[in-house]
């Protein structure tokens, strides 16, 4: 069992500065076949209100769920980031996972949305819904990568104009391996000095294709190329799991390179803010996290994954990471538990620091996670610049909760707003 270690109380000074502060500005998408961003005001005590719903121009999946062929289930995608802000908050991008589009909005006064664009990815939508999914930009090469669930040209890229306009280019990137052409990325992401681009990975083969048991839980092994059953996760045990690239001057990318991601489905990466080198792996299957580091020729090396507990049941689809603002704490969803735990960051160590840290937000009973638990599948997660609130999207729940972060790790409910059912993504915001 994760052993529960204290978090220094140097937390809880932000939380100071953030009463004595005016709040900010959220953004989540709706997902719905008539895609909407919703943008919440936050207040300076952490509440929620919503000031006004934009449509992106494009089309979400709905509640439909791509990945496994489901009417109506929680992250559709198996993603993260279809909701990012510029740097300078100037403008907000949001991937249309439905019709694979991106769309682009000015940032204006008291942070309200202009719409800008909407361009497709390039990649044709095969069947009920596209799957693009994930965004990161590059403000320095003007460019945008996008990524897809489904391959085989899972990345593709936008160059973004000085006024926020969007160009399809035709570049185009693979998550395969000539043994694995169903491979499924999770996310990418920068890093700091934006040389680098990684990927994450969830499946090498998706429940869409592996299918289901006829009592509807999903088929997780599979026979494999030389005949023996493994399992449909990705790095489980082949060290493949995180896909790199180096970023050329113009933005484009280099060839891919393949390296372990230190456990089963390396599905988030999250850089830490003051150690450019630095990044957590947070592990859908191998059930906790772990500290990475990229050095300048590309190359990563994962320490040991720090699990959670897992006496409800193993594969707890740990997915999203939401890292303090010091570098101290970060706080890691559970997608099949229903919660949040957290971890302490020390130097070179990770501990675990609350698990949960918060009590489980019920759904409406219809969906199980990989474990078998009835979810309420939480997904994207955000923390406020200051550190002193957490937002998490409890989609079966058809919830967005805030919490204030507590000195020990805890998280403690203090806002929730309705969402619509199953089908929202993405958070961001300022």
């Amino acid at each position: 069992m994760a052993k529960e270690v204290s978090v220094s109380r140097d937390m809880g000074m932000s939380k100071e500065m953030s009463m004595n502060g005016g709040g900010g500005h959220l953004y989540i998408q709706t997902n719905e076949v008539r895609n909407c961003i919703i943008h919440y005001r936050r207040s300076a005590n952490g509440t929620l209100t919503e000031v006004e719903r934009v449509a992106t121009g494009g089309a979400g999946s709905g509640t439909y769920k791509p990945i496994s062929g489901q009417e109506s289930a929680p992250n559709s995608f198996e993603g993260a980031a279809s909701v990012i802000l510029s740097p300078d908050h100037k403008f907000l991008f949001a991937t249309n996972g439905g019709d694979n589009s991106v769309s682009s909005f000015a940032v204006g006064d008291k942070g309200r949305l202009t719409p800008i664009d909407t361009k497709p990815t390039g990649n044709a939508v095969e069947g009920k819904s596209g799957t693009a999914k994930s965004l990161a930009y590059s403000p320095s090469k003007g460019m945008l990568y996008v990524v897809h669930s489904f391959g085989p040209d899972h990345i593709r890229l936008m160059s973004v104009s000085s006024d926020g306009k969007l160009a399809p280019r035709m570049e185009r990137y693979t998550a395969n391996t000539p043994e694995k052409p169903h491979r499924v990325p999770t996310m990418g992401v920068l890093s700091p000095d934006e040389r680098f681009f990684l990927v994450g990975t969830t499946f090498d083969v998706p429940i869409a294709i592996s299918g289901t048991y006829p009592d509807g839980s999903p088929i997780l092994w599979v026979p494999g190329p030389d005949g023996k059953t493994r399992s449909v996760a990705s790095n489980a045990p082949d060290p493949d799991g995180i896909v790199v690239f180096r970023v050329n001057a113009n933005g484009t990318l280099s060839d891919p390179s393949f390296q372990d991601g230190g456990g089963g489905s390396p599905f988030y990466i999250a850089f830490l803010h003051s150690r450019p080198d630095t990044f957590i792996v947070a592990y859908a299957v191998g059930d906790g996290v772990s500290l990475g580091r990229i050095d300048e020729d590309g190359r990563i090396g994962i320490d040991k994954v720090v699990p959670i507990n897992t006496k409800r049941g193993a594969i707890a689809e740990l997915c999203w990471l939401s890292v303090s603002p010091d570098d101290r704490v970060v706080y890691a969803t559970v997608f099949g538990y229903s919660n949040v735990s957290s971890f302490l960051i020390d130097g070179p160590e990770i501990r675990v620091a609350k698990d949960p840290a918060c009590p489980n937000v019920e759904g409406d009973g219809t969906f199980r996670g990989l474990c078998g638990d009835v979810s309420s599948g939480p997904s994207d997660s955000w923390i406020s610049p200051d550190g002193s609130f957490f937002y998490q999207i409890y989609g079966n729940a058809s919830k967005l909760v805030g919490y204030a972060t507590k000195p020990d790790g805890s998280l403690e409910e203090v806002t929730s707003v309705a969402i619509p059912y199953n089908s929202p993504e993405g958070l961001a915001g300022f």
